[in-house]
């Protein structure tokens, strides 16, 4: 699966993802840096990438309705320090094969992930 990791993340969240088999880019790498919401959600859907980011307003869909685009894995994590943040990643992966979230909005929390998937 092709990956937009958001620049409000580790760049080193994308290694997990690589690690796994993905293809994984940064936001950061393709000088999306300081760049508008709507600007990173263009570009992954123009890139075809799920997009991953602890930016709750990616959550919303109303602005990013499910099937409008490639997949948003949103983070909402209390802690958000790199330990934690790698861990619910991690965990996230093991749990879920992205192929599955494809066009979804996926809030992953600590203990709970919810699946927002496309109306039929």
């Amino acid at each position: 699966m092709r990956i937009k990791v958001d620049e409000n993340l580790p760049l080193s969240i994308a290694r997990l993802f690589t690690g796994r088999g993905h293809q994984a880019e940064t936001a950061i790498d393709e000088g999306l840096g300081g760049a508008s919401d709507a600007r990173v959600a263009d570009s992954a859907r123009t890139e075809d990438r799920l997009l991953v980011t602890l930016d709750r307003g990616f959550g919303d869909v109303r602005a990013y309705p499910p099937g409008s685009h490639p997949g948003i894995v949103v983070l909402r994590l209390a802690d958000q320090r790199q330990t934690f943040v790698h861990a619910a990643v991690r965990s996230f992966l093991d749990q879920y094969d992205l192929a599955d979230l494809r066009g979804c909005i996926t809030i992953v929390q600590a203990g709970n992930i919810r699946v927002r998937r496309p109306l039929p």
